[in-house]
């Protein structure tokens, strides 16, 4: 692959910084200090992951408090199958699959692609096995997938049935100029966008190379851990949000763990509101 058979992602989510007057936006948003205004996305994801987000659920109302948990949820619409976890979990370990049911059901109201709604459904369920502390749930996932690439289709890209994208989609060369890092190509890094010199974000979640040394997962279990693949990228980023070890459904922990993926106000205040939105969307389906 060459950096010319790639789609690269130009748009300012990856080149922004911090905005500090937006933190007041922010604030408000999460309901800090003031008890009123839109819940923590988190706190709506403990609703819709856990609780099947389909018509026929039973909604439970959703507090007024982002670090309030409903006392019970449904989960029916999970298959519990085999399948790998990371490095350390036990060779045991059931890894809970969505249902093609609640995919469809929500992939419609939502408008996500149901092969990206699978991968984020699925590693929020794989964290929450891996993790259980961290209660991160998928419509964060959904909502960084599409701000950082429309789910995999940023410049007409499109994702296969297995999760690839059929062109790779590609951040701007880190080359130093102005508002961008400057960061050497390594050859493996190489590999997964194509320029021998400097460093891309890679794939439908925009890792970093250096990140995904880190992070890099099998999120669907096909032996390969493949930053452009839209389930392997996921799971990793799902691994990342819960690295401090936090419970995401706080909106303090929520708001740091999505701020460390971007260190942008203006980028948490979008994925606060997109992860709300598809998180009433598939209430509403």
């Amino acid at each position: 692959m060459t950096p010319a058979s790639a789609t690269t992602r130009t748009h300012a989510a990856f080149a922004r910084r911090v905005d500090w007057s937006s933190i007041a936006v922010v604030a408000v948003l999460l309901g800090i200090g003031g008890g009123v205004g839109a819940v923590v996305a988190s706190r709506h994801e403990v609703v819709l992951a856990d609780g099947g987000a389909r018509p026929a659920a039973t909604a439970i109302p959703v507090a007024a408090r982002s670090d309030e948990l409903p006392a019970a949820v449904d989960t029916a619409h999970l298959e519990l199958t085999s399948g790998a976890l990371g490095a350390g979990a036990p060779a045991a370990t059931i890894v809970p699959r969505a249902s093609a049911g609640w995919i469809a059901t929500v992939a419609h109201a939502t408008g996500i692609p149901s092969v990206a709604l699978r991968a984020y459904a699925e590693a929020s369920l794989t964290v929450g096995v891996e993790q259980p502390g961290c209660r991160l749930g998928w419509s964060t996932l959904a909502a960084i997938g599409g701000i950082e690439s429309g789910h995999g289709t940023h410049g007409g890209s499109a994702l296969r049935e297995d999760g690839t994208t059929n062109v790779p989609i590609l951040g701007p060369a880190l080359d130093g100029r102005p508002g961008f890092a400057a960061i050497r190509a390594t050859p493996e890094s190489t590999t997964w966008h194509g320029d021998p010199t400097w460093d891309h974000a890679v794939g439908p979640l925009q890792m970093l190379p250096s990140t995904w040394l880190r992070w890099r997962s099998d999120g669907d279990g096909d032996g390969s851990d493949d930053p452009n693949d839209i389930d392997d990228a996921a799971l990793g980023a799902a691994r990342y949000l819960c690295a401090s070890g936090a419970d995401v459904t706080g909106a303090t922990a929520w708001h740091d763990a999505v701020f460390s993926y971007n260190h942008s106000e203006q980028y948490v205040a979008d994925v606060l509101g997109a992860a709300n939105r598809y998180a009433a969307d598939s209430l509403a389906g």
